[in-house]
């Protein structure tokens, strides 16, 4: 799966795409990502142009010097590709693992943001990146903390697009320049020419990986066990929630689906999973080329002044 993937990332690069991201758990039980910047370092050996991302680095589990030296290779072993996001995680069991505290999260990873900028700015640690100001990005899906992206003046890893009020209010309150403000995030969609077709596959495997989510997601809590999640439910929905909703359907529809998510806001990227758990490598292929060939273009063109 690990070697799938980087194949992948040279099949993204090939068609076109801009970049790839990768996230970061624990203890999964289908050996989910735990050290995206080391996979994003061999991505990098292995691609030319797309860009890296962390979407996201849980930065309390991770002193704010492992983070920025690690971060620092990354970016040279891609010469200047790199974005950094961080967030605050929400596993117990995650956060025993790594002996942190759980309850000072949102503060840590606030810290960390800082941390890792005064660290390359002063030369404390080494070597620097490539890039004069690699981009950070907080990870933060709700008003409050997309005020904490705009209070530390970072990019927000979010492409929903109600947040921006809140984010721009708290730039400005800040001293930053709106103007400058970034957003970025994950969608949570499946892009084909036949959703018919592909719905009792993807279904399958959208259940797995959501019902995943919710299991693990309650390990180390007094909350009783999840309910198992209908697929088909999740396909009607508006995204309330980042795994309450799906977007499942066609080139067109899933673009505009998207485009009402992000419009509005200073929205320049937005990221898919490349396939859901436990798909075989082929469907991912056909995945990522159809958002390339088919999806890319269309939210490209949109976003053409």
């Amino acid at each position: 799966m690990y070697r799938q993937f980087l194949e992948h990332c040279e099949l993204a690069e090939e068609l076109g795409l801009d970049s790839v991201w990768v996230t970061e758990h624990h203890g999964f039980d289908d050996d989910y990502l735990p050290a995206p910047l080391t996979l994003l370092a061999a991505a990098a050996a292995r691609t030319r142009r797309i860009r890296l991302g962390t979407g996201i680095v849980i930065s309390p589990l991770h002193a704010a010097a492992e983070i920025a030296e690690q971060a620092a290779i990354v970016d040279l072993l891609s010469n200047g590709r790199l974005d950094l996001g961080l967030g605050a995680g929400y596993r117990p069991t995650e956060f025993d693992l790594y002996k942190a505290d759980i309850h000072t999260r949102y503060k840590t990873n606030d810290q960390r943001a800082t941390e890792i900028r005064t660290l390359w700015e002063t030369g404390a640690v080494t070597p620097k990146p490539v890039q004069k100001r690699l981009p950070i990005w907080m990870g933060y899906l709700g008003p409050q903390g997309a005020r904490r992206a705009g209070r530390l003046g970072e990019n927000l890893l979010s492409a929903d697009a109600t947040l921006w009020p809140h984010y721009r209010e708290a730039l400005i309150e800040a001293g930053h320049n709106p103007a400058d403000a970034r957003m970025a995030g994950g969608i949570q969609a499946w892009v084909t020419d036949d959703p018919d077709r592909d719905w009792p596959v993807v279904s399958q495997h959208l259940a797995a990986q959501v019902n995943s989510y919710a299991r693990h997601a309650g390990e180390g809590t007094s909350r009783p066990a999840p309910r198992p999640v209908n697929p088909d439910r999740l396909r009607d929905r508006e995204p309330r929630s980042p795994l309450g909703y799906f977007f499942h359907g066609t080139p067109d529809d899933v673009a505009t689906r998207i485009l009402n998510h992000t419009t509005g806001a200073p929205v320049d990227t937005v990221y898919l999973w490349a396939g859901l758990s436990g798909m075989p490598a082929g469907l991912v292929t056909r995945h990522i080329t159809t958002i390339a060939t088919q999806l890319a273009p269309r939210l490209r063109t949109a976003a053409t002044p």
